[in-house]
């Protein structure tokens, strides 16, 4: 099987030796030592001020909106993994869907405005496919109605925008280092934000609200980053660049084989962007190409080749959402369409020559 994604697994004797400390400090949990270290590698690595790690990816989201006050209506995207918007329903708040740019599947910032209403409190973008938001606009809409934005950059890690940190903007950033992700700690997760007093609240929250040995000062839950994973995390971060740049050989490949081939759209690499290549989707015009997405998404099966349809179905057609009045498919003619035509293939550190030639030669000879 050619799979979609690999983990990236740091050597198993270097996590060993980790492991062999872990049990002798007998301290596997609650804010220890590798967990404390992580933070700071993740915080000078990505160039952000505060980071506080997480047991996974969704529970960073559901911390940003309880850590902001979130209430009301939430402006978000359909076209995301389905976490973004449960995230937002788990704290009481309507996800309101607003349609996405046709290039980057981001959310489009021109179809914002018209959807703010007197009860929208906050704005959730993401950064699909690790490609950044036209941030400067959202933010200045933001300004404008006194919003807070907090986004969901679970495919952003790393990614930088002439030089500086896509996850800086905004009030809250969040990331996902699921063992699908560009970088993982197997499961986990991590927020970002750039006011010492916010991360402290942050770090309240996801501890029980536990401000000290008998003062609870909030609400909280308990999704703290365990020692093992802390550990795993630091190594993974020694190989993540090498893997990154493997991932974009791959990426040039697919790009210059697949470039200008009728009926096949790909995204192309954003000036002053620096990528981290955690997905190479194609959008399939069936007209054009000659078969539809599914055919040939079942068709690459078949050969054992497993893509992914990211992100397909909407998020605005499942059973807890489609009553929304902004889940209509007429609200989200730009959305719907991509996620009809969207196959991500294979893109990992470790596909080989063959396998990439393989993918390459089933999509051209169909």
């Amino acid at each position: 099987m050619i799979t979609v994604t690999s983990p990236l697994l740091p050597p198993l004797e270097e996590f060993q030796k980790l492991l062999q400390d872990i049990w002798q400090r007998k301290w596997i949990t609650n804010n220890g030592h590798y967990h404390q270290e992580l933070e700071k590698a993740l915080a000078e690595y990505l160039g952000v001020p505060y980071i506080s790690l997480f047991t996974n990816g969704t529970l960073p989201l559901i911390t940003a909106l309880q850590a902001l006050r979130i209430t009301g209506e939430v402006i978000t995207t359909p076209y995301s993994f389905v976490a973004t918007t449960h995230s937002i329903w788990w704290n009481g708040i309507k996800p309101v869907f607003v349609d996405v740019d046709p290039v980057t599947g981001n959310l489009a910032p021109d179809k914002i405005e018209a959807a703010i209403t007197p009860q929208t409190t906050a704005i959730m973008p993401v950064h699909v496919y690790g490609t950044p938001c036209d941030t400067d606009r959202i933010q200045a809409i933001a300004d404008k109605y006194g919003l807070k934005v907090i986004y969901d950059a679970a495919h952003a890690f790393g990614v930088r925008v002439n030089g500086e940190s896509v996850l800086k903007a905004g009030d809250i950033s969040t990331l996902s280092f699921h063992a699908t992700k560009t970088y993982n700690t197997i499961e986990g997760g991590a927020l970002v934000c750039s006011d010492a007093a916010l991360k402290q609240r942050i770090d309240y929250l996801k501890n029980f609200g536990f401000a000290g040995e008998t003062e609870v000062v909030a609400p909280g839950i308990n999704s703290k980053m365990d020692e093992v994973r802390s550990a795993y995390g630091l190594l993974s971060l020694k190989y993540v660049d090498s893997a990154i740049a493997t991932r974009k050989a791959v990426a040039e490949q697919y790009r210059a084989a697949l470039r200008g081939v009728p009926g096949l759209r790909i995204m192309e690499d954003v000036p002053g962007v620096t990528h981290n290549y955690s997905y190479f989707p194609i959008f399939v015009n069936a007209s054009e190409y000659g078969e539809t997405r599914d055919e040939l998404y079942f068709r690459l099966q078949k050969h054992n080749i497993l893509g992914r349809r990211y992100f397909y179905p909407l998020i605005s057609t499942f059973s807890t959402y489609r009553g929304l009045p902004s889940a209509t498919a007429s609200n989200l003619p730009v959305a719907t369409r991509m996620a009809n035509e969207v196959i991500c293939l294979p893109l990992h550190h470790e596909l080989r020559q063959e396998e990439i030639n393989s993918i390459i030669n089933l999509i051209l000879h169909r």
